[in-house]
């Protein structure tokens, strides 16, 4: 999620990515959609602007969970539940598939707040790494990355990254893929047994793939292709970039934003999140379908 400022610009470039012929609007109103994941047969998505968690089971959408003030930008798998980053209440909160609230995080275990916790990827032990932001104001270098244990630590793994936001976890759990957005670039980090995390690199800037200064990395997903998927605010537009940061093809949709997305459980159908009104609140957007044969 970017932070909203009133007025941003938008940087729109020409491409050579024509948007596909198979694209089609599934969901037509929802109020900032992001942080999507695909589970149980349904596609779960936060609407940030309506502080709560919708559900979309092929033909209808229905709300999972909500929580006045939350802000939430991101559904987490978290074992059979999930985990909702609440970006404007500072907090982590698991549900049950249900969309019963089981626990509300509010700092770290050493009582450090969590301050705009935006997105999160399973560690694929039963926890998730997430991060944090900072706060609305992009001077402060203070984004985190932090991981919540199955049995209800959180601790701190890495800070002072340029708005920390998506966020995902290689095949293998060997690397860690994080979008520093405020810096228009992705860095990975080296992850160990114990889940810590070291040897901090630059994986790829935007700029290299493309796309113009300012541009605004968002999501991240690991495509079934193995390909990284680089979800943008500043454009209606998606990167596919593989293991070595070259840019193999850009997915279109006609939004100026396209934050972030999630995979079919096939694979065949990536569902983009999208945004239309990026400057007034409930910040309009809609769910497209797009076909990935």
């Amino acid at each position: 999620m970017r932070r909203l400022i009133a007025g941003c610009a938008l940087f729109v470039m020409a491409t050579t990515t024509a948007l596909a012929a198979d694209t089609r609007v599934i969901i037509s109103d929802a109020a900032f959609p992001e942080g999507p994941t695909v589970a149980n047969g349904k596609l779960l998505f936060a609407e940030y602007g309506a502080h709560k968690v919708s559900q979309w089971d092929g033909s209808k959408v229905s709300t999972l969970w909500s929580q006045d003030g939350c802000g939430p930008s991101a559904v987490v798998p978290m074992g059979a539940n999930f985990a909702i980053t609440c970006y404007d209440s500072g907090q982590l909160v698991t549900i049950s598939a249900e969309g019963k609230t089981i626990t509300t995080y509010g700092s770290d275990e050493g009582g450090s707040p969590l301050v705009g916790p935006n997105d999160g990827t399973p560690d694929g032990r039963g926890g998730v790494f997430f991060t944090t932001s900072g706060p609305w104001e992009s001077a402060p270098i203070v984004g985190r990355v932090l991981h919540l244990s199955g049995d209800g630590k959180i601790r701190s793994l890495a800070d002072d990254l340029h708005y920390a936001n998506g966020i995902v976890l290689s095949e293998k759990r060997q690397v860690l893929y994080v979008n520093e957005s405020e810096a228009g670039r992705v860095i990975t980090f080296q992850v160990s047994r114990d889940g810590t995390l070291s040897n901090r690199r630059l994986f790829v800037r935007l700029t290299a793939l493309e796309e113009p200064v300012g541009a605004y990395p968002d999501g991240l997903k690991l495509g079934p292709d193995g390909n990284l998927y680089i979800g943008q605010y500043s454009a209606g537009r998606i990167l596919v970039v593989d293991e070595d940061g070259k840019l193999q093809r850009k997915i279109e949709v006609p939004s100026p934003a396209a934050p972030n997305l999630a995979f079919s459980q096939d694979g065949k159908t990536i569902y983009v999140m999208a945004v239309d009104d990026t400057t007034n609140a409930p910040y309009r957007g809609k769910v497209y379908a797009v076909g990935n044969e």
